[in-house]
Formats: structure tokens, C-alpha cells, sequence
């Protein structure tokens, strides 16, 4: 427990931005966070700086790229920048043909408005695979909509159907500074960077030299802002970046944060594969009579998950990857389950999908993110999160409704046999997990997936 508590003390001396309570308004659907984001984009008056995975050619990004373009054609001086990842918005999406993705969709709006809006692409990495630009907040004057979601029809709940995750909305002007410094300064800046709309852009090999010093400067970036004091009336906010294995901030803050508990941890990621530091501290604070939960999306909630009924592709066994892990994981933690002082949620709801990610510990600190909590995350994406510092617990009834939201649609998991095995797979799941396991993939797949 003092090793705990010295994690605690380091959590509290980590410089944060006041914030009013009542200035965060957590949105529970996927819907709310559409409207929302349509509202203050039609208001905003200074800047709109949208950072997202990606911003895709359908329904839900033809109605955002809409809304941008008409708030800078009724607004000139607007600043609008939009980034995105490089490689994904030069493909199609995965099975598809082969096309120049979004890229397409960005130069046919700026070809028919007058007053053009910047649609950066970001390169992370040389390669798709071994890195990308998972960076998440959305800047639209003195507020920060800051969610795991990217911009499509699913994440945005267009057409009856879902991608659930989480939805903060700080009106807070020295985070949205601080936020909006790191992408004018840090990417906007980078000579890695280029106009996705625009006919004529660089090929990544032309620009591996910048993307090399992005990538070297990304791994040692921080966000600056000024230390601010916290009244009894306050929380703190504390905007962490971290990208690469060495020196990355994020990671260490995850970890201490973790490590931190001394009564309960509630953790949200997608995909189950967790780090092995993430791993470790899972296990210690077990150790030391934490009570731990953890929320996944059933494999049929994955975004990967294909039916039985329709072709199946090899993406398509990354579900059941992580349904091997988290069986695994189940049986080795059997007793903490039978105990109840670890609780397995599964989460299901029709045919949407479960994308949440985020860390509460204790009732005093929780973690809003992009970050899967998974070695990619880990080791090869650019990542950022909020971590909020409630002392007093002024966000306590707020936390309770997200969760009891998240909650809604869950199964608790009362031992590892509830989970379906290998044995119970499709048999082309099967066939693909003795190939991966028999050259001995599995590990590599880890780390990248």
C-alpha cells in the first residue's frame, strides 16, 4: 500500500488546469455527441481544429464536411484545420478495392466551395501498420468535444446503428489553448505534414527524412500550459501526449495512475490485449485487495467481427484473438472472480459496436483517451489523454451516469467457462488460430493489432 500511495503523490504534484465542474457535460450516446458537435460547429466563431483517425466519405462525413464548409463560407476568418492520419485517408477501407479513399472525397469539396478549410494529413510512421495518428479532441473556440470516436456513419450513429463510446465537453479556454498550440505548433508546422485536398501532394517516400524528425520530435512532445492553482470547488485537468516505447509520458502516467489504487479500478479498452506493464499492474493491484473491473465489447461487439453467415476474411479472426486472451486471462484469475474482486463485463447491444476506453480509480481520478490500452497503443501510435484529478469528488453523480449508461448493456462474466473456447469457433476461425499459433504469430500480432 505505500507503494500506492507514493503513486498517488506523484499523480498530485502533476501540474493541472482548474476547471469548473459544471463546465464538463458528459453526453451518454452517440447520437447526443452528433448534435453536439453540429451545434458548436454552426456557432463557432475563432477556430474549429477537428484531429480525428479519420474523416470518412459517407452520410455522417459528407453532413460534417458540409457543416465546416458553410461556417467558413458565411465566415471567412474562421481558422478550420482538419487532421487526419496520411495513409489512412490515401486507401480504401480494408477488403475493399483499391482507391485513393478520402483524399478523393476532401479535393471534391474544396473544387466546389469558395473559401477553402485545411485537411492536413498527418504521417506518423512511414507505413500504416507500424504507427498512426490516434491524437483525439475537437477544438471549436473555448471548448474541447474530446471522444474516441472518429468521423463516420457508426461512430456518429447515423443510420440506426452504432459505435459506442465515450463524450466529454469542456468549456475550458486554457485547455482548448493548450490543445490547439500542440497542432498549429507541433503538427500544422511539420514539413511532414500536407494538404490532403489538394490535387498534387508528396508520395511518403518523398517525405520519409520529415516524417523521421516528426517522429523523433512526437516522442519527446509534451502539452505546455502554465500550472494553474485548485480551489476546493475545482477539479484538474492534466492533457498527457505520448507516442513510442522510450519516453513516453502517457504510458508512465497510465501505469502510475494504476498503480495509484487502493480501493477500485475501473477499466473500459475495446480490444483485450493489454500491455504487459498494463498487465502487471493489473495483477499488483489484485494483489494488494483492489477491486478491479474491467468492461469489453463481447467479440460480436467488435468492429472487426464478421457474422458466420457472411464470407470470411482474415480480419475477421481478430475477435476471437482477443476472446483467447480474455479466457485466458478469466481462467488465470478465476479465484479474484469467485471472490467478486474482479468483475468481467461483457458488453452487448443488437448489432452495434463497442469502442469505449478509459480509466476511473478510487472515485478521485479518471482517464478519458483514444488509447486502446493495447501494445499498438502502447509502442507505435501517436496518443493523448485527459486525466481529471476530482479530489473532492465534485464529478462523482456525472461518473455514475456514464457508467451506469456503459453498464446498461453488459453481462457479467462469473467464470472463465462462460466464455466460449476454440473448440466452439467457425471452422474457419479455427483453421486461422492453429496457423496463427503454429508458426507462432500470435505474439508478433500482439503488438501490432
Amino acid at each position: 500500500m505505500d507503494l500506492a500511495i507514493a503513486n498517488k503523490q506523484r499523480l498530485d504534484k502533476l501540474p493541472c488546469i482548474a476547471h469548473a465542474p459544471e463546465n464538463l457535460d458528459t453526453l451518454l450516446d452517440a447520437g447526443s455527441f452528433r448534435e453536439r458537435l453540429h451545434l458548436e460547429i454552426s456557432q463557432a466563431k475563432d477556430r474549429i481544429y477537428l484531429v480525428a483517425l479519420y474523416l470518412q466519405d459517407d452520410t455522417a462525413g459528407r453532413n460534417i464536411m458540409t457543416a465546416l464548409y458553410e461556417a467558413k463560407q458565411a465566415n471567412p476568418q474562421l481558422d478550420i484545420r482538419v487532421l487526419v492520419d496520411w495513409h489512412r485517408a490515401q486507401r480504401g477501407l480494408i477488403g475493399a478495392n483499391k482507391s485513393d479513399g478520402n483524399a478523393a472525397f476532401y479535393r471534391e469539396f474544396a473544387n466546389t466551395y469558395e473559401h477553402q478549410i485545411q485537411v492536413l494529413g498527418v504521417p506518423v510512421r512511414n507505413r500504416e501498420v507500424f504507427g498512426v495518428l490516434h491524437l483525439k479532441g475537437f477544438i471549436i473556440d473555448d471548448k474541447v468535444i474530446y471522444s474516441g470516436a472518429s468521423l463516420n456513419d457508426i461512430y456518429l450513429a447515423q443510420n440506426n446503428k452504432y459505435r459506442y463510446d465515450r463524450y466529454h465537453v469542456f468549456q475550458n479556454i486554457a485547455l482548448a489553448n493548450t490543445m490547439a498550440e500542440f497542432i498549429i505548433s507541433t503538427l500544422s508546422q511539420s514539413e511532414a505534414v500536407n494538404c490532403l485536398n489538394k490535387h498534387s501532394r508528396p508520395t511518403t517516400k518523398t517525405i520519409k527524412g520529415a516524417i523521421k524528425d516528426l517522429r523523433t520530435q512526437l516522442q519527446s512532445a509534451s502539452y505546455s500550459f502554465e500550472k494553474q492553482t485548485i480551489d476546493n470547488h475545482q477539479v484538474g485537468l492534466t492533457p498527457l501526449i505520448g507516442l513510442g516505447k522510450r519516453k513516453n509520458r502517457l504510458n508512465k502516467h497510465i501505469c502510475t495512475l494504476l498503480g495509484s489504487a487502493q480501493k477500485e479500478i475501473t477499466i473500459c479498452t475495446p480490444y483485450f490485449n493489454f500491455p504487459r506493464l498494463v498487465s502487471r499492474e493489473i495483477k499488483l493491484a489484485l494483489k494488494r485487495g483492489v477491486n478491479i473491473n474491467i468492461i469489453i465489447g463481447d467479440k460480436t461487439a467488435n468492429d472487426f467481427f464478421i457474422p458466420p453467415s457472411q464470407p470470411f476474411t482474415t480480419i475477421a479472426g481478430l475477435p476471437y484473438l482477443y476472446e483467447v486472451n480474455l479466457r485466458k486471462f478469466a481462467k488465470q484469475n478465476e479465484m479474484a472472480i469467485n471472490k467478486g474482486q474482479l468483475s468481467l463485463h461483457l458488453w452487448r447491444h443488437d448489432n452495434n459496436s463497442f469502442h469505449l476506453k478509459g480509466i476511473w480509480v478510487d472515485q478521485e481520478y479518471m482517464m478519458i483517451t483514444g488509447n486502446n490500452l493495447n501494445p499498438r497503443a502502447w509502442k507505435l501510435d501517436l496518443e493523448n489523454a485527459i486525466l481529471i484529478h476530482d479530489k473532492h469528488q465534485l464529478l462523482l453523480e456525472q461518473n455514475k451516469q456514464e457508467l451506469d449508461q456503459i453498464m446498461k448493456h453488459t453481462k457479467r462474466v462469473r467464470s472463465y467457462l462462460m466464455i466460449d473456447n476454440v473448440n466452439s469457433y467457425p471452422n474457419e476461425v479455427k483453421k486461422l488460430m492453429k496457423r496463427i499459433h503454429r508458426v507462432k504469430a500470435d505474439h508478433i500480432l500482439k503488438q501490432i493489432l
